[in-house]
């Protein structure tokens, strides 16, 4: 299993790759989870396209940086998450414009702002998310840890 990066637009480097296994295996292993018996599905777009699917999958108009879809819900209020089952864990997109504007915008290298995102994008799938000011602490907490360990200062 692992992470297959599908790469949609032509400006992304085709090291996004690369770097999607890199980070989903972090992600993956600092949840004492075996990376090879996951399977993570990210697409590499243009904001064109991510547009697309917030308004089909979210009802919002516009880019955003990134989106996920969980295989299955694992979200549990002001907790961690449970540990998944092995198998697939889900799909993330990121787009291409909104992140290049990000980075430029916060001072950030570009390969920086899309290992946060795909972190983030990650712990997602696995469970964790922003909803309230609790679990968006703990899911903040976690990339910030993660981000450590891949040699990324804390993005907040």
């Amino acid at each position: 299993m692992g992470a297959d990066a599908i790469i949609e637009d032509d400006r992304w480097d085709a090291s996004v790759g690369d770097l999607s296994v890199r980070v989903t295996t972090a992600v993956l292993r600092s949840m004492q989870l075996d990376p090879k018996a996951y399977k993570i599905c990210v697409l590499f777009c243009s904001d064109i396209r991510i547009a697309t699917l917030n308004a089909d999958f979210r009802g919002k108009s516009g880019p955003t940086n990134v989106l996920s879809w969980p295989s299955e819900e694992r979200a549990t209020p002001d907790h961690a998450p449970e540990k998944p089952n092995p198998g697939e864990l889900g799909d993330i997109a990121i787009a291409f414009e909104t992140c290049a504007r990000e980075a430029a915008e916060q001072g950030k290298a570009f390969d920086a702002h899309i290992t946060h995102l795909l972190v983030h994008g990650v712990l997602h799938l696995l469970g964790f998310d922003h909803e309230t000011d609790a679990d968006a602490a703990l899911m903040e907490a976690r990339e910030v840890e993660i981000l450590e360990t891949l040699g990324l200062p804390d993005p907040y």
